[in-house]
């Protein structure tokens, strides 16, 4: 194997909005720092703390900093500051009820004193902050980890006119930058894609395709189209009466979702399990894992079960399942909103049994290209080719002002007696 040139050591800062909560962004995140960790020293900003301990484990070589303590009892939380609204953090973000001007004022005041060579926001409102206060000499990047169109149109100005700032946005996939080049152009800035580092695994086995489980997983909300699953799936109940539906996760649906598998005579048979971290575990005890959501920035759950094993079957919706799953080989893509079409996918990979297992073996095979080497290194790419574009700003401004210098002396302006006869 080709051996990669070794890195510049760098000091790399990422803006996160809560590093002590449960999400997909604190958790690619933590990937992407831990193995950044290698080679640089690395520092996750962590907009709040809730509570003592993070959910997830951070790396001990990464430096975590909270901002504003909104544990019980706090300083911060009798601080009037903590009163005042964002006036910094854009009110179009969704989370902006979650900001207020002491945040505002400690991102600004720890930036104004960072010594570091790359700032990487997080999501869009953080994106602002490093748009405006991140030091001059490091690199400024803005991560989505949702997509274009899953912003406001009220957003989407802000940001047309922040993101002007920033070096890079670095969506999760290659439609979403496409989308971006497009619909928000961002003249010298770098709009690129890299995929979140999903890591194999610790101490699970492949699934062995033998269980009669279906398994799915995410936000109990209504963009996920548990509803939908649940309406297949009873389809496929009634020609599989010995396969089960198991839905992991949390949310504001969970009432409504059991009132419909109950109505469906599905009791029993379909079941909300609750939310499980980290849900690989349970993954590699199905023998399929489905997604039928209307929109995804990734696929993280899909990419999840790949690497337990399990052949995926998700509806082709915007934008990160076709760059995932190869129709036929490691996976099913069926029509948005389509309840027959997934319960028909269901119901293909269920009877053929040899096709489950081959599509399993691809997909764990397929799942190296989310390893976190590659994506690191792209990223140690991104920073390079944007420094080389900083130091050509440089010389072009270097040579401005030389000829700005010059140019007087070159052609000076004729004294009105060198023109006397």
């Amino acid at each position: 194997m080709k051996r990669r040139k070794a890195a510049k050591r760098m000091r790399i800062v990422f803006l996160l909005h809560n590093a002590y909560a449960i999400g997909g962004t604190v958790r690619t995140t933590l990937n992407l720092a831990s193995t950044l960790a290698d080679r640089h020293k690395v520092t996750i900003v962590s907009m709040s703390r809730h509570r003592d301990v993070p959910r997830f484990d951070v790396d001990p070589r990464i430096t975590l900093v909270p901002l504003v303590d909104t544990r019980e009892g706090s300083a911060d939380l009798a601080d009037p500051l903590h009163a005042e609204p964002a006036t910094d953090f854009p009110s179009s973000d969704k989370r902006y009820k979650k900001y207020n001007r002491l945040t505002d004022l400690r991102v600004r005041d720890y930036l104004a004193n960072s010594d570091a060579d790359v700032v990487i926001g997080t999501r869009p409102g953080v994106n602002v902050y490093v748009s405006r206060f991140a030091p001059p000499r490091a690199l400024r990047i803005g991560q989505e980890h949702l997509s274009h169109d899953a912003h406001s149109k009220r957003l989407r100005a802000v940001l047309a006119e922040e993101y002007g700032r920033l070096d890079a946005v670095v969506t999760t996939t290659k439609a979403d930058a496409k989308v971006y080049r497009k619909r928000m152009p961002l003249p010298g800035v770098r709009v690129t894609s890299v995929p979140n580092i999903v890591p194999a695994p610790k101490g699970v086995a492949p699934s062995t395709g033998d269980a009669k489980v279906i398994a799915a997983a995410g936000r109990l909300v209504p963009g996920k189209r548990f509803d939908l699953l649940i309406e297949a799936f009873s389809a496929v109940a009634a020609k599989e009466p010995e396969w089960r539906l198991r839905i992991y996760g949390g949310g504001a649906q969970k009432e409504k979702l059991q009132s419909l598998i109950d109505g469906l005579g599905l009791t029993g048979r379909a079941q909300l399990m609750g939310p499980r971290t980290p849900i690989e575990a349970e993954f590699a005890q199905s023998s399929l894992v489905v997604s039928a959501s209307d929109a995804e920035s990734f696929g993280m759950t899909l990419v999840e079960a790949m690497r337990c094993g399990v052949p995926v079957i998700s509806t082709d919706c915007p934008l990160g399942p076709a760059e995932i799953i190869t129709q036929g080989v490691n996976g099913r893509l069926v029509p948005v909103g389509d309840a027959r079409a997934l319960s028909e996918a269901m119901l293909d990979l269920i009877a053929d049994e040899s096709a489950r297992r081959e599509m399993g073996r691809a997909a764990l095979e397929s799942a190296h290209r989310y390893d976190a080497e590659p994506i690191v290194a792209r990223y140690e790419g991104l920073f390079r080719e944007l420094r080389a574009v900083r130091r050509r700003a440089r010389i072009e401004e270097w040579k401005r002002r030389v000829r700005r210098v010059l140019l007087p002396q070159a052609h000076p302006v004729a004294k009105p007696e060198d023109s006397a006869p």
